[in-house]
């Protein structure tokens, strides 16, 4: 019996992302982004109660797996990260456009135009479903909620 497999990545994305994409530049773009994002005033304190400074390095290299798995289908990361969301108390709206926000200034910063384009609207998908997630178990309609508008980062 054939079992299916889960296409490669470079089935996936175009093959002008994938050549721009690898381990040195995932890394570069979660350092950067958690950097930042630990700074930040508005999702800075949900990151900085979540993750103790002790855990810090260990949580970096966590996703640096996840978006390893995710662009180059390495499948080293195999958690659920939407339970860890859901447990994060007063987790809103507020929170998801600024990480959006915060990742795509990132992403345009470090890459390419193509590459930033595809990891940009990529983190927009998860993190739109993460959120869709997140209102649902708080209990909020969201049969007519719209995804989020992208916005500037400060």
């Amino acid at each position: 019996m054939n079992v299916p497999t889960r296409p490669a990545a470079e089935a996936i994305m175009p093959r002008a992302v994938t050549e721009g994409i690898d381990e040195r530049l995932i890394r570069r773009v979660v350092d950067r982004f958690y950097a930042q994002a630990r700074k930040d005033e508005i999702i800075g304190p949900i990151f900085r109660a979540a993750v103790p400074d002790e855990r810090w390095r260990a949580h970096l290299d966590t996703i640096v797996d996840f978006w390893s798995s995710m662009l180059l289908g390495t499948r080293r990361y195999d958690g659920r990260p939407l339970r860890k969301h859901l447990m994060l108390p007063d987790l809103g709206d507020e929170h998801f456009r600024r990480w959006l926000a915060l990742f795509r200034k990132t992403v345009e910063d470090l890459c390419q135009p193509d590459v930033a384009a595809f990891w940009a609207d990529r983190s927009e998908r998860i993190g739109n479903s993460f959120r869709i997630n997140v209102r649902m178990h708080h209990g909020d309609d969201v049969l007519h909620l719209k995804p989020l508008e992208r916005e500037p980062y400060p």
